[in-house]
């Protein structure tokens, strides 16, 4: 007998933040990723690169998809991929709009052989992260599906302690 049940919906993400499309949210935005990245045991290097690929992504929504309307809707969700032992194997970050949609295999970023500012968004994020997929969601706006594999060095991996307290 063949069951016809639909497969298990992927679990929540541990970390979903809701933003407007106001390009003063970016640096808190970035600040969140990196620090959360290194919590994760990410290098300061890869966790700079994710926080550099998520606010390229971000700046690219609020300039294309929004045309730099302030008042859109973003969605940015984060979640470990952790191994048996609880080890974080990679982060999936997942960000979601409600804005102009595109067909998804038009997004490139600008030829590399033109010298000028911009246009490098696309370029940056294909280069800094793993895997990354654009898709259109359903009813409206876009979907960028990213994600990058943690590479385990020498170093100690930081556990959940958050360090000193401030009370």
């Amino acid at each position: 007998m063949t069951s016809h049940a639909k497969p298990d919906p992927a679990p929540p993400p541990d970390l979903r933040l809701e933003l407007v499309s106001d390009p003063v949210y970016l640096c808190g935005v970035r600040e969140l990723v990196v620090h959360t990245a290194r919590r994760l045991g990410y290098t300061e290097k890869d966790a700079s690169q994710i926080a550099l690929a998520v606010d390229e992504a971000l700046v690219n929504v609020i300039r294309h998809g929004y045309d730099r309307c302030c008042d859109g809707r973003i969605w940015l969700s984060i979640s470990p991929q952790r191994s048996t032992g609880g080890e974080v194997e990679a982060l999936h970050i997942v960000i979601e709009d409600e804005a102009r949609q595109v067909d998804p295999c038009q997004i490139k970023g600008r030829s590399l052989d033109e010298i000028r500012p911009g246009g490098l968004g696309v370029h940056i994020i294909r280069q800094v992260m793993d895997e990354v997929c654009y898709s259109k969601r359903e009813g409206c706006g876009m979907k960028l599906a990213m994600k990058k594999k943690r590479v385990v060095s020498g170093e100690p991996v930081p556990t959940g302690d958050c360090g000193p307290r401030h009370e």
